[in-house]
C-alpha cells in the first residue's frame, strides 16, 4: 500500500485535516454589523465569503483560481471589496461588487497595478496603499466615485494604510520614512486634502503599530502598541492633541492591543506567554487588566462586537481552528459551524527549551508521534523571520507525526513573542544565529534520547527555506534529508527581483543593499556554501513568487546539479503562498515521499 494514500475508499487522516473547512474571523460593516465578511476554504481554496446574520445566509463572493485572501466591507454594508491577484505574485488591483451579488468593478480605476499596501475607508472616502517599482503611494477616492482617484503621497520607503476614522476626517498610515522597515512609525493625514496632521515615532529600534481609531465618531484617539520598554505594550494616542497614555497592564511578556470595546473606554489585548495567548479586557484609564475565560492555545484574531460580545479564533496543536464568541456575562460558544467534515484531532504540542552556543535559552515545541524513542525527527524552521511557531493547529506538522516522525519547531533568535531584543537579534547578523539555534536544537533532542541523529530531517519554507539551505552548507552531513520550500538560495540575486517591501526589509536586516553591503550578502547567502552540501535535498519553488523569486533558486539548483549533488527540484505555477487546498496537500505529499525515501520512519 502507498504509505501516503491509506485506503482508496477514503482520504487518510492527514489529508482530512487539510480538507476540513478553515476560516478567518468575520469582520462586520460598521453601520450594518449584521453583514459580515470572512475568508474560508469551503470551496477548496481560500475565498472571500459574505454572511448576512439577519437571515443566516452565506455567499461566496470571489472565485479566483489561486484564491483570494484580502477583503473588506464598506461601512454601509452595501459593497464587498477584495484584492484580485491573478498569478500569485501578489500584485493586482482592488475590485468591488454589491453585497447581494453583481458584476465586479475596479475600486480605483486608473490606479497602477501593484502590491497592496492596505485599504481602509469611512462613509465617504476610501484610502489605499499601492507599491510598484517606483516605490509606495497613497491613493484616495470618494466611495461614490464622484471624483477620480488621487495620489497625495509617494515615497521609496514602505507604507501601509491602517484605518480611517469613523467620521471620515483622518486616515492613519504606518510608514518607514526613517529607513528602518522593521520599526515603522505612524502618521495621520487629513482625508479631505491629504495633509499630514500628526506623527508618532519612538526612534531607532522601537516599532509602533495601531489597530485603529476609537469607535466613537469625532474621538481622535488611536489604540497603539509601542515598544519603548523593550516589550510590546498597549497605549492610547490622542492624534489631535499629541498626548500618549501608556497602559500599565502589569502583565508579563509581549502584550498588544487587538480591538476597542464599543464605548471606547477599554481595549481587548492579547498577551503572549510561551507560544500561547491570553486575552484580557484593559480599562483605558487605570490600565486594569481582567482576564477573559477561554481555553489554552493560540488566538490569532479577536474582535469586540458593538454589543460587547467578543469574537475570536482559537486552536491548539491538537485541535483545529474554531470560531468562538464570548458574551459579556461569560457565556461561550461556537460562532459559525462551517459546512464540511470535521478534521480529526492531532497530537498535542509539548513545550521545549534548550541552550544555544551563546548561552541563550531557545524555545519551541515538540510533537511526539507515539511509541518509544529515539524517533526519526523533523526539525521545522518557520518563516518570517519576524514571526513564531505557536501552540496552534498545523495540518502539515500533524501529517509528519502521522507518518512516524517526531516534529520539533524552533523559535530561533529573530522570532516574535519574546520582546524586541530577541526579535531584533538578526539585524546586521542574519542567517548564522538561526542556523546555530537549529543545530543546537537537534543536539538537545539527541542528548535527551528523543531524536535519532541518523534520521533527522530539516524542513523550512520562505525564510525557513533560506535557513535550511544555509544550514546544509554550514553543517554538512548533520541531516539525513532536507526540504526547502520557496526559499532564498542566492541572496544577491534574490534581492534584485524581490518586491519593494522585501527589498526595504532586507536593507534593514543586512545594513543596506547588496551594493552597499556586498560582503555580508555574500557571507550569508546559501549559494556561497553550496559546494559543501552533501545532504539529499528537495527544493520546491514557485514561478510567480515575488518574495523569494524563481531565478535565484534556479541558479542555485543548476550549481548543485553541475557538481552532481543529490537535489530534487520542482517548480509550481503559483506564488509565495499556497491558497488552494489540493496544492497544500500536494506540497506536503511530495515532501513526505522524499523524506520517506531517504529516512525510513518505521511503523
Amino acid at each position: 500500500m502507498d504509505p501516503l494514500r491509506g485506503t482508496p475508499a477514503d482520504r487518510p487522516p492527514w489529508e482530512l485535516r487539510f480538507h476540513a473547512p478553515r476560516a478567518t474571523l468575520p469582520r462586520w460593516a460598521r453601520l450594518r454589523p449584521g453583514r459580515c465578511l470572512y475568508t474560508a476554504t469551503i470551496s477548496g481554496a481560500w475565498q472571500v465569503h459574505l454572511w448576512d446574520r439577519a437571515d443566516g445566509r452565506h455567499r461566496r463572493a470571489t472565485d479566483g483560481a489561486i484564491g483570494t485572501v484580502e477583503g473588506w466591507l464598506t461601512p454601509d454594508g452595501e459593497r464587498v471589496l477584495w484584492f484580485a491577484d491573478a498569478t500569485g505574485d501578489e500584485t493586482g488591483e482592488w475590485l468591488g461588487s454589491p453585497f447581494d451579488g453583481g458584476a465586479a468593478e475596479p475600486l480605483l480605476p486608473g490606479a497602477p497595478a501593484g502590491w497592496s499596501a492596505g485599504l481602509a475607508g469611512g462613509h465617504r472616502w476610501v484610502a489605499a496603499g499601492i507599491a510598484d517599482r517606483d516605490g509606495f503611494q497613497l491613493l484616495r477616492r470618494p466611495l461614490d466615485g464622484s471624483r477620480p482617484v488621487e495620489t497625495w503621497y509617494r515615497h521609496r520607503q514602505p507604507l501601509a494604510v491602517v484605518a480611517v476614522s469613523p467620521d471620515d476626517q483622518w486616515v492613519c498610515v504606518s510608514h518607514s520614512e526613517h529607513g528602518d522597515a522593521m520599526h515603522p512609525a505612524l502618521r495621520v493625514h487629513r482625508l479631505a486634502d491629504g495633509a499630514a496632521v500628526a506623527d508618532l515615532w519612538d526612534g531607532p529600534g522601537a516599532a509602533l503599530a495601531t489597530i485603529g481609531w476609537s469607535p466613537e465618531p469625532g474621538d481622535p484617539r488611536l489604540a497603539v502598541t509601542e515598544e519603548r520598554s523593550g516589550w510590546a505594550r498597549p497605549a492610547i494616542w490622542d492624534a489631535r492633541g499629541g498626548a500618549r497614555d501608556p497602559l500599565a497592564v502589569g502583565l508579563d511578556g509581549d502584550v498588544e492591543a487587538v480591538a476597542w470595546y464599543p464605548d471606547g473606554r477599554a481595549l481587548l489585548v492579547r498577551q503572549h506567554v510561551e507560544g500561547r495567548h491570553r486575552l484580557h479586557r484593559v480599562e483605558c484609564g487605570s490600565g486594569r487588566a481582567v482576564p477573559l475565560p477561554h481555553p489554552a492555545g493560540t488566538i490569532p484574531e479577536a474582535l469586540v462586537r458593538p454589543d460587547g460580545v467578543v469574537w475570536y479564533r482559537w486552536s491548539d496543536g491538537a485541535h483545529p481552528s474554531t470560531l468562538c464568541e464570548l458574551s459579556p456575562d461569560g457565556r461561550a460558544g461556537p460562532l459559525i459551524e462551517l459546512e464540511g467534515r470535521a478534521a480529526p484531532p492531532g497530537r498535542p504540542y509539548r513545550t521545549w527549551s534548550f541552550p544555544n552556543p551563546d548561552g541563550d535559552r531557545v524555545r519551541g515545541f515538540v510533537v511526539d508521534p507515539g511509541g518509544a524513542g529515539p524517533h526519526p525527527t523533523v526539525v521545522w524552521v518557520h518563516g518570517g523571520p519576524a514571526m513564531a511557531m505557536e501552540d496552534s493547529f498545523h495540518p502539515a506538522i500533524q501529517a509528519w507525526a502521522d507518518h512516524g516522525f517526531q516534529v520539533a519547531v524552533v523559535n530561533y533568535r529573530g522570532s516574535t513573542g519574546r520582546g524586541a531584543a530577541w526579535r531584533d537579534r538578526l539585524i546586521g547578523d542574519p542567517g548564522f544565529p538561526e542556523v546555530a539555534d537549529v543545530a543546537a536544537g537537534l543536539d538537545d533532542l539527541v542528548a535527551r534520547g528523543w531524536a535519532d541523529p541518523a534520521r533527522a530531517v530539516l524542513i523550512g519554507g520562505s525564510w525557513g527555506g533560506y535557513v535550511t539551505l544555509l544550514a546544509l552548507g554550514l553543517h554538512p552531513g548533520r541531516f539525513a534529508a532536507a526540504i526547502a520550500l520557496v526559499p532564498v538560495a542566492d541572496y544577491p540575486l534574490a534581492y534584485a527581483d524581490e518586491s519593494e517591501e522585501l527589498q526595504a526589509f532586507d536593507r534593514t536586516l543586512f545594513g543596506g543593499s547588496p551594493e552597499q553591503a556586498p560582503d555580508r550578502y555574500r557571507e550569508r547567502s546559501p549559494s556561497t556554501y553550496a559546494d559543501a552540501v552533501v545532504t539529499p535535498l528537495r527544493i520546491e519553488a514557485a514561478t510567480s513568487d515575488s518574495r523569494c523569486p524563481i531565478d535565484q533558486v534556479r541558479h542555485y539548483v543548476d550549481r548543485m546539479r553541475e557538481r552532481g549533488a543529490l537535489v530534487e527540484y520542482e517548480e509550481t505555477s503559483a506564488g509565495h503562498g499556497t491558497f488552494v487546498v489540493d496544492a497544500e496537500i500536494g506540497r506536503t505529499r511530495r515532501a513526505l515521499a522524499f523524506a520517506i525515501r531517504h529516512v525510513r520512519p518505521g511503523p
